[in-house]
């Protein structure tokens, strides 16, 4: 019993500050874009962290989950505070998820285009989980690693039919109403992937520039689609795109986040418990499409 008793008071939880670092260690705020808010939105830095709640959006059923699951801190993709506001009151939408966290001692961090553009941030993981190789960056940070930089580009072991590897990509993302839409004829042949997670139809010269096959992001917006398959069919009809869930790309990131975040804390001798929020944030419930009955989409990731 004695030494099970000393084991317990081994353990050594970190402050909100010693959380930061290792954080920043992992997904510098210098990588974010200029437009971007990432970094620690509420929390005092000597709070005692012991559990972690992650989530792609700071919305208000993710707040009381956490709450609800005794996190210290939540930490998420998206910011609560991406433009400027005058109120923080509890009648706004989003001061109540503040107020709900700060009234619950809950912190606050977000981990936005730093976590896109660092190694093993968002669209490393989606290349990795789709299995592509020889992997660089869509777009090189202008300062940092050679590694780093929004979106990811790299090769499959095997090529496939557009088709065959939009069914891949469908059958790795948690299940959404919107699903996955294709540009492309389906029996073309893809090797060169270029991935970016969330919205990226900023990104086509840089595609373009790359020759890949194929580009998978989200939001694409129909003039920039559009005009993207135009300029391609006018050339060697590449690339093909797949446009998926925003919510979707995104959340296969926050596992592995959570992992690495737990290493590098383990690595100073400290101990925390993650958690990832299950409830599906995409914005969308429902799609009806020709021919096909309403598909709905419950409110938990599969």
């Amino acid at each position: 019993m004695a030494s099970s008793q000393a084991s317990e008071h081994s353990v050594v939880h970190p402050t909100l500050s010693q959380v930061i670092q290792a954080m920043e260690a992992l997904w510098p705020v210098s990588l974010q874009q200029g437009w971007d808010a990432s970094g620690i939105v509420a929390g005092r830095p000597e709070q005692t962290i012991q559990r972690i709640h992650w989530a792609v959006d700071p919305v208000q059923a993710v707040a009381d989950e956490a709450v609800a699951h005794g996190a210290d801190l939540v930490v998420t993709h998206h910011p609560l505070f991406l433009r400027p506001v005058t109120s923080m009151a509890a009648t706004t939408f989003k001061g109540k998820v503040l107020h709900t966290l700060v009234e619950n001692s809950c912190a606050l961090i977000t981990a936005h285009t730093n976590a896109d553009s660092a190694v093993g941030g968002v669209s490393d993981v989606l290349a990795e989980i789709l299995g592509l190789e020889n992997v660089e960056p869509l777009a090189a940070a202008e300062e940092g690693l050679t590694e780093e930089g929004i979106g990811r580009v790299g090769t499959l072991p095997t090529a496939l039919r557009l088709e065959d590897f939009a069914t891949r990509v469908y059958g790795s993302l948690p299940a959404v109403a919107g699903g996955v839409r294709v540009a492309g004829d389906p029996d073309g042949i893809v090797s060169k992937v270029a991935i970016t997670g969330g919205a990226g139809d900023s990104l086509f010269d840089d595609v373009r520039r790359h020759e890949a096959d194929v580009y998978i992001t989200a939001d694409l917006r129909h003039h920039p689609a559009s005009e993207a398959r135009e300029q391609a069919m006018a050339e060697a009809d590449r690339p093909y795109l797949i446009d998926v869930s925003h919510f979707a790309s995104e959340w296969l990131w926050l596992p592995a986040g959570a992992k690495a975040l737990e290493r590098a804390l383990s690595d100073e001798g400290l101990t925390v418990t993650t958690a990832v929020s299950a409830i599906n944030t995409d914005p969308w419930d429902f799609i009806l499409t020709s021919g096909d009955e309403t598909k709905q989409i419950d409110n938990e990731t599969e």
